[in-house]
């Protein structure tokens, strides 16, 4: 069940918990992906908080909002480059995306096998996606105070395997959102230290959000042909057809 983009809005632009976590999590982002210059980077779900920074750089950015959550314009005081799309079929060609990311896209999906076809169609020769999603293990997954308690949340190695069986090939994983989801003075004061803490307890202490880079996994062909020029090499070198002794 996807959420309603006026609440996915209200939650990362006018509230002060989800200010810290598009802070946070825009880091991590960066953390993996820390430039774009000159290509076509495209956002599904509610992917735009995190987009902003690839403005300058990217040849071309795209912001897909599914139908049932709904669309907003954005970037507010710029050309909008938000687009309203069906779950799975993307106004997209195929094979031109260099940078994918999903944020409340996956886990909220009636539909996710299909949709990881649609990424898969759409990303490029050496593109990768990065999907951002709940971590079933941390403390954000578990509040419906945020988006993140909303939807399926994944383990790593849950996520991993679907991504695998949809000819994916997972390349890098991180956690963030260490810092509780509350809006108590105290914990917000504090978030960055928790944040710190995490990156070095990660072992002990759980992520809200996890994320897993991946890039597309593509078949080596197959056939008779390619069977009978592994087998006999060598027989391009022979003149066809072959000479014989008079």
């Amino acid at each position: 069940m996807h959420l309603d983009v006026q609440d996915l809005r209200n939650f990362y632009y006018r509230s002060q918990l989800g200010r810290a976590a598009q802070k946070t999590v825009r880091e991590a982002v960066l953390g993996l992906w820390p430039e774009a210059q000159g290509q076509t980077v495209v956002g599904y779900g509610f992917a735009v908080p995190f987009l902003r920074p690839y403005l300058p750089d990217a040849r071309r950015i795209i912001g897909l909002m599914p139908g049932p959550q709904g669309v907003i314009g954005w970037p507010q005081g710029m050309e909008n480059v938000s687009v309203l799309c069906e779950e799975t079929r993307w106004p997209l060609e195929t094979g031109h995306v260099d940078k994918l990311l999903v944020v409340h896209g996956l886990e909220t999906s009636e539909q996710p096998s299909p949709l990881l076809e649609e990424c898969w169609r759409v990303l490029g020769p050496g593109g990768s996606v990065l999907f951002i999603v709940p971590n079933r293990a941390g403390l954000w997954s578990r509040s419906d105070a945020t988006p993140f308690g909303f939807g399926r949340p994944y383990s790593q190695s849950q996520l991993e395997n679907q991504l695998k069986a949809h000819q994916f090939m997972p390349l890098r994983h991180r956690t963030t959102l260490y810092q509780p989801p509350s809006s108590r003075r105290f914990w917000r004061k504090t978030s960055g230290m928790w944040e710190r803490l995490g990156t070095q307890l990660s072992p002990v202490a759980a992520g809200g959000v996890l994320m897993v880079e991946a890039t597309k996994r593509v078949q080596a062909p197959s056939g008779p042909g390619l069977r009978e020029t592994v087998r006999r090499p060598l027989d391009v070198l022979k003149p066809k057809p072959e000479a014989k002794p008079v």
